[in-house]
């Protein structure tokens, strides 16, 4: 599998807009849910080396959906519309 994104050109604002807000709200959402299985994880009872590496790779994870989040909505600071 591929880390490589196409770009696409630009389009009109207002579906731009829509869909930069559909992402946010998207990406937001997959934060929380890494969120709460990092917790299951943790509570799973598996060999206590194992669990801190499952629980620090959802918890990479989720900083890398902060900062995808930061990269769109330039630093938090987001009004869509």
């Amino acid at each position: 599998m591929s880390n490589v994104v196409p770009l696409r050109a630009r389009r009109a604002p207002e579906t731009t807009a829509r869909e930069a807000a559909a992402v946010v709200s998207d990406l937001v959402a997959i934060a929380e849910q890494l969120h709460d299985v990092g917790a299951r994880t943790a509570a799973l009872g598996r060999p206590q080396a194992e669990t801190e590496r499952s629980v620090q790779m959802l918890l990479d994870a989720v900083t890398a959906v902060e900062r995808a989040l930061d990269a769109i909505t330039d630093g938090g600071d987001y009004t869509p519309f």
